[in-house]
């Protein structure tokens, strides 16, 4: 009787045991599958992540490509590079759902493709423009070369007609004579009776130069270096003259004779000479003698 009631107990606990076994396995294989679901699903997030993140390298190096190209719109394409770095950022820290961000980056994207595009014609306006630029530069210094040839070309012949221009003296005749109390003239090659001298010279004809009052100051020097007549000084480009007298002549381009008398009393025995200056420039030069 005892015998049959410890099988039966025995038999109980081998059922127990069973059920318990079993419920263990169950539970085991679950948790073993909620576990490879997690790590699927952690797998999933990750390699997500990764792809996320890959284009938003990419995304970034296009936009560095661009700005170093430094054109008119660097600065907005480095405001937009700053916001895909922001991004990432954002992505590296995240643990979860991604499609907020791939939504940001689709996104950015869009908005990169467009700034690129805008960034493209700009450039290709550029090389027009710069072409053009060029083109007209090439221009400008043929053109300039032209007028510095055209300015020089000038130069020569404002000089050749200036010195064209210029008037010729020519024919200085000097005369030495006693004046008389009555006015008579009395012509004399002696020191000790001159009281007088002569001075005469020719203004030639030319058509190109300026017609108008011509003045000219005419020094006499005698045979000891001292100037006669006025003796006054006027100065000529720092240079100073020290002259007889002025003769002014009223010019019409036709030859013109003048003649001016220089008073004057003991005069000295030895060779004179006469310069006739057109302002600081002498032009023409002689000389005499008195006995």
């Amino acid at each position: 009787m005892e015998n049959k009631q410890s099988s039966s107990s025995l038999k109980a606990v081998i059922a127990v045991l069973a059920v318990l076994l079993v419920g263990s396995l169950v539970y085991i294989f679950k948790l073993s599958s909620d576990t490879e679901k997690v790590q699927t699903v952690l797998t999933k997030e990750v390699s997500e992540k990764d792809s996320v993140l890959k284009d938003l390298e990419e995304l970034k190096a296009t936009y560095d490509a661009a700005i170093a190209e430094n054109t008119s719109m660097s600065d907005e394409l480095i405001q937009e590079r700053d916001k895909v770095v922001g991004l990432m950022d954002e992505v590296k820290k995240s643990k979860g759902d991604l499609s907020a961000f791939k939504t940001k980056m689709n996104l950015l994207q869009n908005k990169m493709k467009a700034l690129i595009a805008e960034n493209e014609g700009l450039k290709n306006q550029n090389v027009v423009l710069k072409t053009q630029r060029d083109s007209t530069a090439v221009v400008l210094d043929e053109s300039k070369k032209y007028n510095q040839t055209l300015v020089g070309q000038n130069d020569e012949l404002a000089k050749v007609v200036e010195k064209g221009a210029k008037l010729t003296v020519l024919n200085i005749q000097s005369s030495a004579y006693k004046v008389k109390s009555s006015g008579k003239e009395i012509a004399t090659d002696k020191a000790r009776r001159t009281n007088m001298l002569k001075i005469s010279f020719t203004i030639a004809g030319n058509e190109i130069a300026q017609s108008g009052d011509k003045t000219y100051y005419v020094q006499v020097i005698d045979s000891k270096n001292n100037v006669l007549g006025e003796k006054k000084i006027i100065s000529f480009d720092g240079s100073t003259l020290t002259y007889s007298f002025t003769s002014t002549v009223k010019y019409e381009n036709k030859t013109v004779n003048v003649s001016e008398n220089l008073p004057g009393k003991d005069f000295e025995k030895g060779t004179y000479f006469i310069n006739i200056f057109d302002k600081g420039e002498v032009v023409s030069k002689s000389s005499f003698t008195l006995k």
